[in-house]
């Protein structure tokens, strides 16, 4: 992902025929579209950012539909179709206490209680019971699981997480 960017959805299809875009939501607030006046829309394959106005918010169900100006037919919306729904990181919400956005522990170095060094965490893949966090050194992949008997700490001003991993987990 960009690193200046915070992804809160894709567009998924045109809707309608007004150009709206059928967006799913990438965040557990989506009504936090309800106070943009603008976005970027962001291919990742070209790392293409068109930063657009917003004339309209709607939710249906799940779906967010988003307004921009200028897009005013299927066809217009249709070729953005694929698009992230992104905006700066300065822009992000303050995520809820206890709680930290994935990508604010990539970079962070991962140790053991007893302080070995284990890694730099490059990653988080979600899985259905919980995320993994990938951590890389020496040529080594861990996939480490985020729950609370194995993350210890994280202290982000200190770029720094400290694991308790259950015997065998880094041998893997």
């Amino acid at each position: 992902m960009a690193d200046d960017l915070v992804v809160i959805g894709e567009v998924t299809r045109p809707h309608g025929l007004r150009g709206a875009l059928r967006v799913a939501p990438q965040t557990d607030r989506p009504e936090r579209f309800d106070d943009l006046r603008e976005c970027v829309l962001w291919d990742p394959a070209s790392d293409a950012r068109v930063v657009r106005r917003i004339r309209e918010v709607r939710h249906q169900g799940d779906v967010v539909l988003l307004f921009l100006v200028g897009c005013d037919s299927p066809e217009a919306a249709r070729t953005l179709s694929g698009r992230l729904v992104a905006l700066p990181r300065s822009q992000a919400l303050t995520p809820p206490p206890g709680h930290v956005y994935p990508w604010q522990l990539v970079g962070c170095r991962v140790e053991t209680e007893d302080g070995h060094a284990v890694g730099e965490l490059s990653g988080v893949e979600p899985s259905p019971a919980h995320d993994l966090w990938v951590v890389r050194s020496e040529g080594r992949e861990h996939l480490i699981p985020a729950v609370p008997e194995i993350v210890r700490e994280v202290d982000l001003a200190a770029r720094r997480v400290v694991i308790r991993p259950p015997e065998g987990l880094l041998e893997l």
